[in-house]
């Protein structure tokens, strides 16, 4: 009787754990939409994040404007990172992010790049010179009118006084990495981008760099969205702002916040 006492209750707790394990499915990778400068930094965190037993982050990488309008027209996804904080806020205006979610932990810098073989130094003091060096070719740059990089760009020109002068050789990119990527594979002398997109070329170095007063601060905010029900999702965004996800960061040259 005994035995036969013991077996039952084995096997009810079998199937106790065999209910438990159906009831409870594994937990589903977060969804992050990032801006493209942060693609090795954030591909880094997300593996970190992995490595600690949690389901590996999906992220999709393009220029925060590509981005916002994603959100606006009704993409899925759990968090947002944006290179500024415009589009940011227009998602807030348009109810979308969980707004006590939202946090600015990341700055950034200008510079100017051209490919490594090049000798040319950008003066970005000297108004005069920086418009006759830039105006000798093709300067590379995200769209100035939608993308944060190339909107940055365009008020450091036009702080220095060179805008009209620089404007009729830009060539406008979809984000950020196409700029830099036009500068690498030589089909631009120049490009304007952030510092730590140079830092993650080989291809390219800096001859220049631009006053911090000479454009809105660049920072990262990043956001809950409100359509987000996955859990997985607040606790990645919780483990990037921390001090251990900032570390990553610094580490690929971001400032922290």
């Amino acid at each position: 009787m005994i035995g036969l006492l013991v077996r039952w209750m084995m096997g009810l707790g079998a199937f106790a754990w065999a209910v438990s394990a159906v009831a409870t499915p594994p937990a589903e990778a977060p969804l992050v939409l990032a801006a493209a400068s942060l693609q090795e930094s954030m591909t880094a965190a997300a593996d970190a994040w992995a490595a600690k037993g949690h389901p590996k982050p999906v992220i999709s990488f393009a220029a925060s404007s590509a981005l916002a309008r994603q959100v606006a027209a009704g993409a899925s996804a759990d968090l947002f990172v944006s290179a500024d904080e415009p589009w940011m806020d227009d998602l807030a205006k348009r109810g979308l992010i969980v707004p006590a979610t939202r946090v600015s932990f990341l700055g950034n810098a200008l510079v100017i790049v051209a490919p490594t073989t090049s000798t040319a130094r950008a003066d970005v003091r000297n108004p005069k010179k920086l418009a006759a060096l830039l105006g000798r070719g093709v300067v590379a740059m995200a769209d100035v009118d939608t993308v944060p990089a190339g909107k940055y760009g365009k008020a450091a020109l036009t702080a220095i006084g060179v805008w009209d002068q620089v404007a009729p050789h830009v060539v406008r990119a979809e984000n950020v990495r196409a700029a830099l990527a036009l500068v690498e594979r030589g089909a631009a002398p120049f490009g304007i981008v952030y510092a730590t997109d140079a830092r993650a070329s080989k291809s390219v170095r800096v001859i220049g760099v631009f006053p911090a007063n000479t454009h809105p601060p660049i920072t990262y905010p990043i956001a809950r969205l409100k359509a987000s029900t996955n859990p997985q999702g607040e606790a990645f965004r919780r483990f990037l702002i921390s001090g251990t996800g900032k570390a990553i960061f610094a580490r690929y040259g971001f400032s922290v916040r």
